[in-house]
């Protein structure tokens, strides 16, 4: 990590991540299609429980677990394995407990939520079926990113690849097993997928737990005394970076909230699915921003501050192309994503309308959300989150003024482009304003 070449260097870590990170989002997708034979209103459900559900992914693996991930690589990489070994044990408390916290809080308040999010009747029935079990399902959801988060931070991208796409390959048929009551197996409905959601958290992290625990791991997963220090370690990167996937996950919760309120269920139905392919974009973005966190860490624990932030604009670039590639063949076939989903006419207008627009400035969003896992590595999360911030005014707040002052739809996805290529620039700014001292970074 130290001295390889980068390009290569980050062309093979990230490989078996992206693998990894585009196994799992694949799992949502297929359930996603699967839930979609149940009808609109289901499809509508769901769309107001996976802004929360990559809410909790998106904080646990790529906030939190970020900085599980560099709070190691930087111990590793200054050679104190005991140290290492201490922030596996801590990471696994601390993402267990608050797991456990989310699970009582959003199942408390899951109808109101989604109702505010834009779901009534049937869509609400829907949606509460299936947020009640997923969320029960959030603790073990939170310690399987963890104990991947451990993994990578000592720069093996392999052994969570296996085991995430391991467990995928079970998901996908086991899914409509339960949904559609096929086999053995009863007939849950909507209920169903989030019980083989469950049941992947469950295999996912026993599997990873086990791996950890052995003398095969960098950072050996042991029974011990708890204390402050470690947890604060990891609270210094990862705690300020869950602002982050609040951010993000606001955005697409509160602009599916307008759409709705503005041109009915089926426009939220058609917005969502086309917002879903974002969530395309994410893992292959953490895909090489996971690598970079530990690259960055340990070359900055390293002394190698230049290296560090060279490794970030590289990774930064591979991904914008990677993004780009995607948003501008979603914006010329649209019909081509949301056919998997649905034939209903305003679901497919509304979704290509956004498409569009929005899908054409896709390599800023991955050019920035890669960068913000880098910012991770380097403890220099200030600007990341700004920009995130100046995208959520710009879309859920602009926007929304501009959808309820009677502007049309093209006119609110408009304002969601522009907030996609003032984050990305913002980002890519910042990181290469990154001075080459210590003190710049530490």
């Amino acid at each position: 990590m130290l001295d390889a070449p980068i390009v290569p260097m980050l062309a093979r870590m990230s490989s078996p991540n992206i693998l990894m990170m585009l196994a799992q989002s694949s799992t949502g997708l297929i359930e996603t299609w699967w839930l979609a034979k149940l009808g609109t209103n289901v499809l509508a459900g769901i769309a107001v429980v996976v802004p929360v559900l990559m809410l909790m992914q998106n904080m646990s693996q790529g906030a939190m677990g970020g900085g599980i991930s560099a709070s190691v690589a930087r111990a590793l990489g200054t050679g104190n394995s005991d140290l290492a070994n201490e922030l596996a044990l801590h990471a696994v408390v601390l993402t267990g407990v608050i797991g456990l916290v989310f699970a009582i809080a959003l199942t408390v308040l899951a109808r109101p939520l989604f109702e505010m999010l834009g779901a009534h009747d049937a869509a609400l029935m829907a949606a509460t079926a299936y947020g009640h079990v997923l969320f029960a399902g959030l603790p073990l959801m939170w310690v399987m990113n963890a104990l991947a988060s451990i993994v990578r931070g000592t720069g093996n991208m392999v052994v969570p690849g296996i085991v995430i796409c391991a467990g995928a390959v079970i998901l996908i048929p086991l899914s409509p097993c339960i949904i559609f009551g096929i086999g053995p197996f009863p007939q849950l409905g909507a209920a169903g997928g989030a019980w083989a959601l469950v049941a992947y958290y469950a295999a996912g992290t026993a599997v990873l737990g086990c791996y950890c625990m052995s003398d095969r791991n960098a950072a050996r997963l042991r029974f011990g005394k708890l204390s402050f220090a470690p947890i604060r370690r990891i609270f210094a990167i990862g705690g300020l970076a869950c602002v982050n996937p609040i951010l993000t996950n606001s955005i697409v919760g509160l602009t599916g909230a307008a759409v709705a309120a503005h041109a009915g269920t089926a426009a939220l139905a058609g917005y969502a699915t086309a917002a879903r392919l974002e969530y395309v974009l994410m893992p292959i973005a953490f895909g090489l921003g996971a690598p970079m966190v530990a690259l960055v860490g340990a070359n900055i624990g390293a002394g190698q501050h230049r290296r560090g932030r060279n490794i970030a604009l590289t990774g930064g670039a591979m991904a914008f192309l990677i993004a780009e590639t995607l948003g501008i063949a979603a914006s010329i076939w649209p019909s081509r994503w949301l056919l998997l989903f649905g034939g209903n006419e305003q679901l497919l207008e509304t979704g290509s309308t956004y498409l569009h627009i929005v899908a054409p400035f896709y390599g800023f969003f991955g050019l920035g959300f890669a960068l913000y896992f880098a910012s991770q590595g380097a403890s220099q999360l200030r600007w990341p989150l700004i920009a995130g911030g100046l995208r959520l005014v710009i879309f859920a707040g602009i926007g929304t003024l501009i959808l309820q002052s009677g502007g049309s739809l093209k006119l609110f996805f408009a304002a969601g482009a522009v907030g996609m290529l003032v984050y990305g620039i913002t980002v890519a700014w910042s990181v290469s304003a990154w001075r080459s001292t210590s003190s710049s970074v530490d």
